[in-house]
């Protein structure tokens, strides 16, 4: 049996530590920028010498954080939920029916993750904006209700479900949409869930197709609010910094929560 020496023990250990070191820095350096004054910011102090928590309260006052907060909920939940109905739907199609065109459709969607979003930006907004939807939570998350990366994962989850069910359901009379949401999905709950945590955590970053349908403050998530700071004239560090702060809490209280399955999550599809 090989064993390690202490040597190889040792470095493996602090090459772990201090690539989690470098990974919590920032974190900690927006949360110590957050609480220094306008005269400090810019120091390289790793405490702020006179604490203040003016930057919250400067921050709270400019910035509707909390019906934000609630925009950028709604819209993750309802993106990801879209996106979880039509991988479902999409997935169990593809690899359950039989029809003439099939490989050319797959082979398309499959090309279509590789077009950069930008490229399908103008049309989508044009889009949106002729069906009324401009500057709102649905013209928001319309344009993702679909996802590519969801519907190829969902269906390498299905390809390898055994057939033998599938076809034994069929004996019995269960139509598709019975097979898809009595037998496959339960079955499969813990890679829809895992899979549902990332497409979350993706429409929770979102930020240039909401910046360009949001005009108002009243629609936007917490993402484009934090642009109130960031101006020609004058930048506001260490408000942006607290702004910034609050909006990371409900993904690190989601992460705490969920911390298994998330981590389940990016040993199952890989970091997107």
């Amino acid at each position: 049996m090989f064993h390690r020496s202490p040597i190889q023990s040792i470095t493996r250990h602090g090459m772990l530590i201090l690539l989690c070191i470098l990974a919590v820095f920032p974190l900690y350096w927006m949360v110590n920028s957050s609480l220094k004054n306008e005269s400090e910011i810019f120091t390289s102090s790793f405490f702020p010498h006179k604490p203040t928590f003016g930057n919250y309260t400067y921050a709270f006052t400019e910035m509707p954080i909390v019906r934000m907060a609630f925009n950028s909920f709604g819209v993750s939940i309802m993106m990801t939920l879209l996106q979880l109905a039509t991988s479902l739907l999409a997935a169990y199609a593809l690899v359950r029916w039989r029809f003439r065109g099939k490989g050319l459709i797959f082979s398309i969607l499959s090309l279509t993750w590789l077009i950069p979003f930008q490229s399908v930006m103008i049309p989508n907004y044009v889009l949106v904006n002729d069906l009324g939807l401009n500057d709102s939570l649905l013209g928001i998350v319309l344009p993702f209700s679909v996802s590519t990366f969801a519907i190829l994962s969902l269906y390498q989850s299905f390809q390898s479900f055994p057939g033998v069910l599938i076809e034994a359901a069929q004996i019995d009379g269960m139509s598709d949409w019975s097979i898809l949401t009595r037998l496959i999905i339960p079955n499969t709950r813990s890679t829809i869930a895992s899979l549902g945590i990332l497409q979350f955590i993706n429409a929770w970053n979102e930020y240039l197709w909401p910046m360009l349908i949001a005009k108002s403050m009243d629609h936007a998530p917490l993402q484009i609010g934090l642009r109130l700071f960031v101006n020609s004239d004058t930048n506001l560090w260490g408000s942006l910094m607290a702004a910034t702060t609050v909006s990371c809490l409900p993904i690190l209280l989601i992460y705490l929560l969920l911390r298994r399955q998330i981590v389940d999550s990016f040993v199952r599809f890989g970091i997107k």
